[in-house]
C-alpha cells in the first residue's frame, strides 16, 4: 500500500445519483459486482453514519472502501484524520474529485485483508501512524464485512467504536440473541466484547447500483468490562470457530469431534455434567457466560 497525503481544500460536492452517473460517464467506469460495489446515494444516510460516529478532531478514522469518496469527504470535515482504503485503483480519480485535496486524508490502495483471518499490516501501520482515538466508519463491501469486523475486534482493544453499513443478514447475526436462527459464533464473539445496535435499516433503493438485499447501519461499541471477562479473546474466537463448525450437532458430538483434537466421550460427558450443561443441547442454545465456561473447560 502506498499512502498519499493531499493538501487542504474546501467542502466537497454532495453526491447524488445524477452526479455519480456523470462522474462514472466522465471516467468511463462501471460498478464491479465482484468487488461488492454499491455506492450510497442518500445524503441523509451519509450524514447519519457520520453522526453515529460522534466524531471530533481527536479521532483517527479508518474507512474501508473509499469508493467515490462521498463518505470520506464528510468524515474528513469533522475527524482529525481519515485513513481510507480502496482495492479498486480505477476509483482513485473519482474519489479525489469528490474529496478534494485535504491534508487530513491518507489514501491507500489495496485489500484490507492480507488473507481471510489476517488484516493488511500496511493498513494497520498507516492507521497507527496517526495519533488519535481509533474508529472504523465505513460503507463496507459486503464480501469482507464479517472478517474485517471480527479481526479488528479480536486484535485491537483500542477501537472506540465501529459504524458500518453491512448486509441486513449480517446485522441480524451481530445482534442475534440465544435460541434464534441468526445466533451463531459471530453473535457470541462480537457480543462478548462489544455492545451492538442497529442504527437504521437501509433499502436497496438508497444505492447505485441497487443491491439485491436490504442493508443496515450498525453501531458496535467496544466494552472493556466484557473484554476483561473473556480474557484471551483469540483463544475464545478459535474455540467458537471449532464449536460451530457443525452447529446442528449436539454439544457432545461437537466436542468429541473437535477439529483441534478428538476428546474421549467419557471426558466430555463428565465435564458437561460438572458444568451443569445438557450434552444433548446445541451451542446455539447457550448464552455467552456458558460459552465462556465451555471454553475454559475445553478450549
Amino acid at each position: 500500500m502506498n499512502p498519499e497525503q493531499p493538501t487542504p481544500s474546501g467542502p466537497s460536492p454532495r453526491q447524488t445519483l445524477s452526479y455519480l452517473r456523470r462522474l462514472f460517464s466522465t471516467y468511463g467506469l462501471e460498478a464491479k459486482s465482484k468487488l461488492g460495489q454499491n455506492f450510497l446515494i442518500d445524503i441523509n444516510l451519509l450524514d447519519l453514519i457520520v453522526r453515529a460516529g460522534e466524531l471530533t478532531t481527536a479521532d483517527t478514522v479508518l474507512e474501508v472502501g473509499t469508493g467515490t469518496g462521498s463518505l470520506t469527504a464528510k468524515l474528513a470535515e469533522v475527524a482529525g484524520h481519515v485513513v481510507t482504503v480502496e482495492i479498486d485503483s480505477s476509483l482513485a480519480p473519482v474519489a479525489r474529485e469528490i474529496v478534494g485535496p485535504r491534508d487530513n486524508v491518507t489514501y491507500l490502495h489495496g485489500d484490507c485483508l492480507a488473507k481471510k483471518s489476517v488484516l493488511n499490516p500496511d493498513m494497520i501501520a498507516a492507521w497507527d501512524a496517526v495519533p488519535g482515538k481509533k474508529k472504523l466508519i465505513a460503507n463496507l463491501p459486503y464480501v469482507i464485512a464479517t472478517p474485517l469486523i471480527s479481526n479488528l475486534l479480536v486484535s485491537r482493544d483500542d477501537i472506540d467504536r465501529m459504524v458500518v453499513m453491512v448486509q441486513w443478514e449480517i446485522a441480524e447475526r451481530l445482534k442475534a440473541t440465544v435460541n434464534t436462527k441468526d445466533y451463531n459464533a459471530l453473535s457470541v464473539l462480537v457480543q462478548s466484547i462489544a455492545d451492538v445496535e442497529t442504527v437504521r435499516k437501509v433499502l436497496p433503493t438508497n444505492f447505485f447500483p441497487q443491491p439485491k438485499v436490504d442493508s443496515a447501519i450498525v453501531l458496535i461499541k467496544s466494552n472493556p468490562e466484557k473484554r476483561k471477562l473473556v480474557g484471551d479473546v483469540v483463544k475464545f474466537r478459535n474455540f467458537l470457530r471449532a464449536l460451530y463448525i457443525h452447529r446442528r450437532k449436539s454439544l457432545r458430538q461437537a466436542l468429541v469431534g473437535f477439529p483441534t483434537g478428538r476428546i474421549d466421550k467419557e471426558v466430555v460427558d463428565a465435564k458437561l455434567k460438572e458444568l451443569g450443561i445438557d450434552s444433548a443441547g446445541r451451542a446455539e442454545s447457550l448464552d455467552i457466560p456458558t460459552h465462556l465456561r465451555l471454553c475454559e473447560a475445553f478450549g
